[in-house]
């Protein structure tokens, strides 16, 4: 038996999937997703020159909101970021919006979401200004709640210090706690956060008026023992979906069950079951808008600044840049464990040849001679 996962979900509604209310462009990334390693989309047969293993092969739909193709964009982002480390404290810091915003981040999502960047972004400039340093920051977007509510926030890595005007890095001491005042942040962002939605022409007084009565919540957590912990660290968060599909449970004719976390009962694993539609409705809701970009770096460690100045930053830290050494398992044979699978042949969606069908053993005629 097939463990569940969205593609199940998608599969399983079929054509009602039309009857929810789905905008052409939603559904044409939850078709992809279906298709992901199917015949849908071709494919290839490998073979293993070392114990001539033969295997077919799918392929991907490489979307970024596919629960199956994220690990190896995980990996390659991670590889580049180790390259950029400096040898300072970093903390991770959370910027949540409030759920009034919600109705709002369902008409108009790249107007919200740019502002969260915006906003948080000009919150820590602003406080790193009184300390006259240059501060840096990348900031990853995540629009989803356990239960797939929209919860739109973005998580933060931010370097314990910053660039002065000479060019040479400060420390900040922190004593555990984070570079500045969490509730003092808290009270800019939101004004940031406000200031940023009236220069895009939005007018509504009573929205805003609301947005100030209530509290907003940004989140630091204590400072990493190792800068090469950030990176692992941070690999959680990067290319993260919606939902991951070890968390559905159960995919029946009628619902479908997944765990969450309840927070309100301290992080307790819970099950909620959902009808087909209402899931799918719910899972495309974290479709992002067309190239919208959900990973940005800012300041010290934007790409502009990195590119000039980063280098002598390290070597003023006495970082050593080690040669970047790829890691992947995309061509190891699943049996041997080797490197050495090669392509033998490519498919269209009529699927592979026949004398190739049901075969996953070795082959002797493939091995190494």
């Amino acid at each position: 038996m097939c463990e569940a996962e969205v593609a199940t979900v998608l599969q399983g509604i079929g054509s009602g999937i039309e009857q929810i209310g789905l905008s052409s462009y939603q559904l044409q990334h939850l078709r992809a997703i279906k298709e992901c390693r199917t015949s849908a989309l071709g494919g290839h047969v490998d073979a293993c020159t070392s114990c001539g293993t033969v295997r077919i092969s799918y392929n991907s739909c490489r979307n970024r909101h596919c629960p199956k193709c994220q690990g190896h964009k995980r990996e390659l982002w991670i590889q580049k970021r180790e390259q950029e480390l400096l040898a300072v404290p970093y903390f991770h810091v959370v910027f949540t919006l409030p759920s009034e915003l919600n109705t709002l981040a369902m008409h108009q999502p790249k107007l919200v979401y740019d502002a969260l960047f915006s906003g948080a972004w000009q919150t820590l400039q602003a406080f790193g200004a009184t300390r006259q340093l240059q501060m840096g920051m990348i900031a990853i977007l995540h629009t989803w709640g356990q239960q797939l509510s929209l919860h739109p926030h973005l998580h933060c890595i931010v370097p314990g210090g910053g660039v002065m005007k000479n060019g040479r890095f400060k420390a900040m001491r922190c004593d555990g706690k984070f570079l500045f005042s969490v509730k003092a942040m808290s009270k800019m962002f939101r004004a940031k956060y406000v200031s940023e939605l009236r220069s895009q022409g939005i007018k509504d007084k009573e929205l805003f008026d609301c947005l100030f009565t209530k509290p907003w919540v940004v989140y630091a957590k204590r400072p990493f023992g190792h800068p090469q912990s950030v990176i692992e660290y941070l690999g959680r968060y990067t290319h993260k979906v919606a939902i991951s599909n070890s968390r559905i449970k159960q995919v029946s004719e009628r619902e479908v069950v997944f765990s969450y976390k309840d927070y309100k009962t301290g992080g307790k694993v819970k099950e909620m079951a959902l009808s087909h539609g209402e899931f799918v409705r719910r899972f495309a809701r974290h479709i992002l808008p067309h190239r919208f970009v959900r990973i940005r770096h800012f300041g010290i460690l934007s790409s502009t600044w990195k590119r000039n100045k980063l280098a002598a930053l390290q070597a003023q830290l006495h970082i050593k840049r080690q040669a970047v050494e790829v890691r992947t398992k995309l061509h190891c044979c699943p049996y041997c464990k080797t490197p050495t699978m090669v392509t033998l042949l490519t498919f269209g969606e009529r699927g592979p040849p026949k004398q190739y069908l049901g075969i996953s053993q070795p082959i002797v005629s493939c091995a190494k001679s």
